[in-house]
């Protein structure tokens, strides 16, 4: 019979084991804990701490530092899971320098660390700068929308929220009237009436210590209880309570030059603000002020508008943003599905001509209101400005889907059956010819073999940092 060695799982053994040893030079956790321990300055975390003369001793910054970052790399990013690690895992144990933080000081130093982000951001591009890790010729911006820990259901005006607070009242008010007739205590009822009053007192502390917030238009937007910096924005799968992150990605090592999440869901609207912050950023590490004169950024076009493009030819910036047609007017598309030809090839509507429709003439312009009135007396309000098409800005106006469903003159007035509303372009006589140029320039810009040929680089240059943060790391919100 075949002899083994016996084994015994009940048994303890004693394990000697050198922390600096596990951090081979070459790997993640050895850049990090060089990084950390000898090039970030931690001194900007001493403010948060009162514990000179009294109160227990913190764990330094540099240790929390280290664990939050590698566990980061590896997609843990619980506060649970990482305080786990600290216990089990022996790279862990290493960068922790065998202290254990329990789960509340993790999420508690991570959740206050604001103020710190961007020095501790600036050192690491100083660290990058000094290793020539950055180009420095060409940038790609691009932007991901994320949802936020908050929910659609806490979002409203002050008007909307003040309306869900009373209707949450009512319900209260019914729950207490069914127990106070009730002989026997429903403890799910009781645990309800606690829920609603805390639902009730949360809308109520909002709304006291909050303004509403205002909108590009000066009209008000919605807030949001849980988490108010965020917003409501389209994304991929559908409306989601989040925001818009955006980076700004040098071309050499794909390594971040800037990036913010902001709640603003317009792309076009982020460029300005990132670049501007970009500049700080390599100001701080000891560029000039000028370091993106000259240089080459491209976006895609969802940054597309002559804001944009006026901005970047004030800055000397070399960028390439295509308008929303450039691949129907690009030979490599040609024999594409519905860009064939530069052709939409979805079946076309047929058009109603049995009749003459109205034209623009037919409404009158209302200065006291500032909007177009139909002939049955229905307002046409601006829903966009300065559009372009075909060469011409207009601004837009458009009337309510319900004043035309049940317009007798509708078929007077809509030339397809299944039309919703009216739309008026006015064409605008003090639209800036030099911003129609601007638009001109760039698409004949990236029309060319080489504008095609530097724009393509976009998607190898940015793409890839937004799959592997949200996909490898598990950083989707």
């Amino acid at each position: 019979m075949a002899k083994f060695k016996p084994y015994n799982y009940d048994q303890m053994i004693m394990i000697p084991i050198a922390l600096k040893d596990q951090l081979e030079p070459g790997t993640l956790e050895y850049a990090i804990h060089e990084l950390v321990e000898n090039k970030i300055d931690s001194s900007i975390f001493e403010k948060r701490f009162q514990n000179d003369d009294t109160g227990a001793p913190a764990f330094n910054p540099k240790i929390m530092l280290k664990i939050i970052l590698f566990a980061y790399s590896r997609g843990i990013i619980g506060s649970r899971p990482i305080e786990r690690a600290c216990q089990e895992n022996i790279i862990f144990i290493a960068l922790a320098c065998g202290f254990q933080p329990d789960h509340s000081t993790i999420a508690h130093f991570v959740s206050t660390m604001n103020g710190e982000i961007e020095a501790i951001f600036c050192n690491i591009l100083l660290v990058c700068e000094q290793l020539n890790l950055l180009g420095g010729t060409h940038f790609a911006l691009d932007g991901v929308k994320i949802s936020s820990n908050a929910s659609k259901e806490w979002s409203g005006t002050f008007k909307e929220l003040k309306k869900k607070q009373e209707k949450l009242s009512k319900v209260l008010v019914e729950h207490e009237q069914i127990d106070a007739n009730s002989k026997i205590e429903n403890q799910r009822r009781k645990s309800q009436r606690k829920r609603l009053a805390r639902q009730i007192n949360r809308i109520d502390e909002f709304l006291r210590h909050n303004a509403p917030k205002k909108g590009k238009t000066k009209k008000e937007i919605q807030n949001n209880i849980t988490d108010n910096d965020s917003a409501k924005m389209p994304g991929s799968h559908g409306v989601i309570q989040g925001y818009d992150a955006q980076a700004l990605v040098d071309d050499k090592h794909q390594i971040f030059i800037h990036a913010k999440a902001m709640g603003n869901g317009q792309y076009h609207d982020n460029l300005v603000p990132v670049v501007n912050e970009a500049k700080e950023n390599m100001k701080m590490i000891g560029r000039g002020n000028d370091f993106f004169i000259g240089k080459t950024m491209s976006a895609d076009c969802n940054y597309h508008n002559k804001n944009n493009l006026a901005f970047c030819k004030d800055e000397l910036i070399d960028v390439y943003i295509p308008d929303s047609q450039f691949r129907k007017r690009d030979i490599r598309f040609a024999d594409r599905g519905r860009l064939k030809n530069g052709i939409n090839h979805r079946k076309p509507k047929k058009p109603v001509h049995n009749q003459k429709t109205f034209t623009n003439d037919d409404f009158y312009w209302d200065h006291s209101q500032q909007c177009f009135v139909c002939k049955n007396g229905k307002l046409l309000k601006r829903k966009a400005r300065a559009q372009r098409l075909r060469n011409i800005v207009y601004d837009m106006y458009r009337a309510k889907p319900d004043d035309c469903s049940v317009c007798p003159l509708r078929l007077k007035c809509l030339t397809m059956p299944k039309t919703q509303a009216r739309y008026l372009l006015i064409p605008l006589a003090h639209a800036k010819e030099d911003n129609i140029n601007l638009i001109e320039k760039m698409k004949a810009k990236i029309d060319t073999l080489k504008g095609r040929r530097i724009y393509s680089k976009r998607l190898a240059i940015v793409e890839p940092v937004f799959a592997n943060i949200r996909t490898q790391k598990r950083l989707d919100r």
